[in-house]
């Protein structure tokens, strides 16, 4: 666990990646804040490493030359390059990229299991018995790998590469990691894993503070023009565990938000939606919650994509409503995603929502204005039911979508359901039921191994957040679906 110590207040990071992406943010927004980004925006490098002493690299140049694109992408990133995804060339350390490799730990036994169990004839063996695998014969099943009893045999291939499962990432003819958007979902799995950092989402985080300040909050009152809403992810419930979520919600209105509404109400609506739809539809329906998962069946699993649920996602949703409610509203969606900075570009999904920024961002923006949250007072988030806030772990969506046909009396509906966790998961569920081989008619798609919880914009990724999102929901008012959504309308507070 990475932390950081600034005016002595600590915050949480998995790793020291993490925290250096953290200081770019907050620095950036920093500088946006007073008006001057463009003019320091040189410095920003120098202010995080000053000196002349290098603190991760062979020299100070490279560290600042490194961090000068950081803060490119921090500031919005390649334009011309649609994917949020984006690859910082000269932090790439060339990783290995052998695939299965035979270590020194081979002992030249006389078994030759690996032999046997390679069906490609990818393995030979040296006058000292020691095996030697053929890389033009060699598929990477890994099945000499398993059947080692000295795990002699080990696979070499790049962290960035091993978190794809869609097999979006190669590498160029400098040997760094080049990112295929044909098949890429933005998930952001290749962000959290590569140890250098060398992969990173775009940051709207400049946009947003634009945003605030034009909204012309000065403590009472905000301009005719617009209010910004912030509408955060039910996954916020494992996150800021240095403070209360009450404070966090104080913290988000003291930058400058007229309001912090839960994303997990309309994760209420979609839940009560889906089901119906799901009861109607006569044969099976994938979720649409997440938009990795949706990307993923459009672009391997084109023939399925009638079958994806026509509701628009829990963030996409509620954000509709509140426009529909204040004509005047700005959106923010905050959470732990990288791919709902694609979703909310999309056509059907840019009318509601404004910018998407990932609770690392949030940080960054609590600290760029020198906001300790654990100073403030508590405020409410009450706007979802248990249902709608465990949307946030797997198997949530599922357990809401069940909960929702009882509650509208369809219990002559027998739901079959199947919970994908990760995408690998994902994978295996559309391809059964692709060849009828699934006994499903929902099936619940999760890019993210967790589920939202595991997405690469947490702070923290781990057990103990599925746990702290299940406590976080058993906290609702509403106790019921039904409740949630008949209460769809905003504190006469927030309409004023």
């Amino acid at each position: 666990m990475q932390t950081v110590q600034n005016n002595n207040r600590l915050y949480k990071f998995d790793t020291k990646v993490q925290l250096l992406k953290y200081k770019v943010l907050r620095e950036v927004a920093r500088e946006a804040w007073d008006g001057t980004l463009y003019d320091n925006v040189l410095d920003i490098p120098k202010m995080i490493v000053p000196g002349k002493t290098p603190t991760m690299r062979c020299c100070v140049y490279k560290e600042r030359a490194i961090l000068g694109e950081r803060v490119k992408i921090a500031i919005g990133g390649d334009k011309n390059n649609p994917n949020v995804i984006e690859v910082i060339e000269t932090a790439c350390d060339e990783c290995p990229m052998g695939g299965y490799e035979v270590t020194n730990a081979c002992r030249g036994c006389l078994a030759h299991r690996c032999e046997d169990v390679c069906r490609k004839d990818a393995i030979s063996f040296d006058h000292n018995q020691k095996a030697h695998i053929d890389k033009s014969k060699c598929v990477e099943c890994g099945m000499c790998a398993k059947s080692c009893p000295y795990s002699a045999i080990m696979n070499f291939k790049r962290p960035c590469v091993s978190a794809c499962k869609v097999n979006a990432i190669s590498m160029n003819e400098d040997k760094a990691a080049k990112i295929d958007n044909d098949k890429c979902i933005s998930c952001g799995a290749c962000v959290y894993q590569c140890p250098f950092g060398a992969i990173t989402d775009k940051s709207f985080i400049i946009n947003v503070i634009d945003m605030i300040q034009k909204s012309a909050y000065d403590g009472s009152h905000y301009n005719k023009k617009y209010k910004v809403y912030a509408l955060v992810a039910p996954a916020i419930g494992s996150q800021f565990s240095y403070a209360k979520l009450g404070q966090v919600v104080s913290g988000i209105k003291k930058l400058g938000f007229h309001t912090v509404i839960e994303a997990a109400l309309g994760a209420d609506m979609v839940a009560y939606m889906e089901s119906k739809e799901l009861a109607e539809c006569g044969d099976y329906l994938t979720s649409s919650c997440c938009p990795a998962f949706v990307d993923y069946i459009h672009k391997s699993f084109p023939n399925m994509a009638d079958h994806i649920s026509h509701n628009l996602s829990p963030m996409a949703t509620i954000a509709q409503y509140i426009k529909s409610t204040d004509p005047t509203a700005k959106v923010v969606f905050m959470g732990p995603c990288t791919a709902k900075k694609m979703e909310f570009q999309k056509e059907s999904v840019r009318p509601y929502i404004d910018s998407v920024i990932t609770f690392e961002e949030l940080q960054a923006l609590f600290d760029s204005k020198d906001i300790d949250i654990r100073e403030l007072e508590c405020d409410v988030l009450e706007n979802a039911s248990y249902y709608g806030r465990i949307f946030a772990r797997s198997g949530g969506l599922a357990d809401a979508v069940k909960q929702a046909l009882k509650e509208q009396k369809l219990d002559d509906f027998e739901l079959k359901a199947v919970s994908c966790d990760g995408i690998e998961a994902c994978k295996i569920a559309l391809l059964k039921k692709s060849k009828n081989a699934l006994d499903a008619n929902f099936i619940e798609g999760m890019a993210c191994v967790g589920g939202c919880i595991g997405g690469a914009g947490c702070l923290t990724h781990g057990e103990k957040n599925k746990a702290e999102v299940d406590k976080y929901g058993k906290e609702a008012i509403e106790k019921s679906i039904t409740e949630a959504v008949s209460m769809v309308k905003l504190p006469e507070h927030v309409k004023n």
